[in-house]
Order: C-alpha cells, then structure tokens, then sequence
C-alpha cells in the first residue's frame, strides 16, 4: 500500500523540490490540492487529514495554522518552516546528532526539520559540545556563504532577472542585527549558554553553502590538536552515511582553497577540519536545498517509514 503524502506550500523553493523528489518514488502516492484552494484552509485541512505524512514548506504563521488544522491523530507532519524547531514534543529532525534524536523521529508525529545555516553548524557544535570539547560558554563566532536560493522565491528572483541589478554580483552579507532566524535552534540544540555571533552572506551562484567554527584551542575544555579534533568528529560519525568527514587538510586537493557550491546537487553534508594548535577552522559544505532542506525532510520521512534512510536521496 502506497503512503499519502500531502505538501502544504507546495509552490516554494522547498516543497517544489520534495515534489520533484517523489518523481523517484513508486511507494508515494501524493495528494494534490487544486492551485486556486491552496489557501483555502477547509482544502487544505482535508488534505492534510487524508495524508499519512504532510510536509509544511511555508512561512511560520502558514505553518503554525496548518499543525491546528490537523484532526487525525495518526498524520505525521514534518514542518521545514522554523516555527516549531525548539518546541517541546517536536522531534529535531537531525537523525545522525544520536541515537535519541533518530528514535523522536521514527517514533514521532511531529517533526520540524532543521534550518540550513543551523544544520552546518549544529553538525560541527553538538558533537563538541557533547564530547565535552567545546565549552558551553565558548564565544561562538560563525561564518557562513550560501547560494542565492537560500533566500527562497523573492531573492531567485532578484538574482536571476535579466535587468538586476549589478550590486547583485558581488557578495550580500546579512542579518547584521545578529536575529537570523536559525540562532534559536543553534544555540538550543546544541546547548551553548549564548546565541553565537553569526556573518552570513549570499552571492551569485544557486545552490550550495559552506559554514565555518574558528576555535581557539586553549579556550577548549581540554586542548586538541586539528587532528585530534577531526578524528574526533570521524569517530562520533562513524557508519553515517550523509556525513563525510574528510582527512585533515582535505583542502589542500582544491588548492587550498574551498569552494561553497562544491556540494550543490548532492544530499549529504561534509565536515573539514584545518588550522594549526593554536586556531582551529571546522568547516561544513553541503547543499542548502539537499542537506539543508528538502534532503533533511525526505531523509526523515524515510525513517518514519522505516525504508532506507537514502531512498530517493543523492548520496
């Protein structure tokens, strides 16, 4: 028996790539809603109550009046909005932080599927923190690049019309007022004592994103080398299969130098890890709409159903 699957806001950036996603799946059926209803909350409350599985890919409030539309207990949603990220009774749907996380999620009716720049951070900030590495209180500082289609249908839109602007060339660094919606989850996943400080810019490329973790060594709880840091994170990932964690200096291939759209079409995330035993650069490369976005939530979807994890996935 094929499982209903319903895509609430299924015209974004990452519902149409779900919907593309199910062009390889014969155990799918998916319900569609008629494109002048899919405001319609009656229309949509049907449909969502029809489904075993509907996905959210809308706007926070959109996302918050679809979970009380549901009536049937046995629908799972998962949510790829950050409305319900750091609720209570939301599995965080980021399987390979532990076995407790990928357990909320096979056993879950609710889960929220985590944020782009959050997943590339959280990749490298949950291990350490929990591995007793990275101190609680550490001053965080995070880097990261993203392609343009991380800013969803509006920013494409800039980038890609033909009259643009020339500004739209260069880099476009962000969220200067440190409130990027993705520093709630970073800080509580992870659970750090502060937010960390956070630079993130787009520029003119499509899809891919790179995060870095400066760290200074002797303010660890206890002082690791590169090495022994990037062993660390290899050991803790170990058997996962979206996680590659290269040998130290992996960078030196690309001549030296790493490329944010490196990753762009593939469904896994690399870690990278540099620096000298003074300063440390953990890196994260992977897609914003694979690993960031509609890979996550297919990836969860798949342990729900208790298939293969990378069923449908590029990895």
């Amino acid at each position: 028996m094929k499982t209903k699957v319903f895509i609430d806001g299924s015209e974004g950036t990452t519902g149409l790539r779900i919907h593309e996603r199910f062009s390889m799946r014969d155990d799918i059926e998916l319900l569609t809603i008629d494109p002048e209803l899919r405001k319609d909350p009656n229309e949509r409350k049907k449909l969502i109550n029809s489904s075993d599985i509907t996905f959210l890919c809308l706007p926070d409030a959109a996302a918050v009046e679809s979970v009380s539309l549901v009536e049937n207990d046995n629908v799972v949603i998962i949510d790829t909005s950050t409305a319900h990220r750091t609720n209570e009774g939301w599995a965080y749907g980021f399987p390979e932080l532990s076995k407790n996380h990928r357990d909320a999620i096979k056993n879950g009716k609710r889960i929220a599927v985590p944020g782009c720049y959050a997943t590339g951070f959280i990749t490298m900030g949950y291990p350490l923190v929990a591995g007793g590495i990275l101190p609680e209180d550490y001053p965080v500082s995070i880097f990261a690049v993203s392609g343009y289609s991380g800013g969803g249908k509006k920013l494409i839109g800039q980038y890609e019309d033909p009259q643009r602007e020339a500004k739209f060339g260069s880099a476009r660094m962000y969220a200067w007022g440190q409130t990027h919606k993705h520093l709630k989850e970073m800080k509580a996943i992870t659970g750090l004592n502060k937010e960390p400080l956070f630079s993130p810019l787009t520029t003119d490329y499509y899809s891919g994103m790179l995060v870095q973790l400066p760290i200074y060594t002797d303010l660890l709880k206890v002082k690791k080398t590169p090495m022994e840091i990037r062993d660390f994170l290899a050991d803790y990932y170990k058997g996962e299969k979206f996680i590659k964690v290269n040998p130290f200096g992996a960078e030196a291939e690309e001549g030296g130098v790493l490329f944010s759209d490196g990753c762009s079409g593939w469904d896994g995330i690399e870690i990278f890890v540099t620096g000298n035993e003074d300063r440390v650069i953990v890196a994260t490369r992977f897609d914003n709409l694979g690993k960031g976005a509609s890979g996550a939530a297919m990836q969860c979807m798949n342990i729900v159903l208790g298939c293969d994890e990378t069923k449908g996935l590029n990895v």
